[in-house]
């Protein structure tokens, strides 16, 4: 299939179809549809998901690790799960975010 998507998204199921995709169950995950104005700050935190998002517009800036990062239109994120970090929109940004329910075998 086409894409570049992360490992983690080519481990979802193939829609089949009459194009390429990989098809989300809602056992185990949840996709969701954000939209954040210009200027909104979330401060550093922690959550039990893992966390991957495509930016659709404008830019998200991510606080993780030490390092800031800064993701545009068309990059793909990842937050894992336990990891702490914080995120600012200084544009009008809208994102699709999977939030998968972390192995806990690992």
């Amino acid at each position: 299939m086409a894409g570049k998507y992360p490992d983690r998204i080519r481990q979802l199921e193939p829609y089949d179809g009459r194009f390429d995709a990989y098809r989300l169950q809602a056992s185990g995950a949840e996709v969701l549809f954000a939209s954040y104005p210009a200027g909104t700050s979330i401060p550093a935190h922690r959550h039990d998901t893992d966390n991957y998002g495509v930016i659709i517009r404008g830019e998200l800036i991510l606080m993780m690790n030490g390092d800031t990062q800064h993701f545009g239109v068309g990059d793909w994120y990842h937050v894992p799960a336990g990891a702490e970090h914080a995120a600012r929109f200084e544009l009008e940004t809208d994102e699709i975010e999977f939030w998968f329910v972390a192995d806990k075998t690992n």
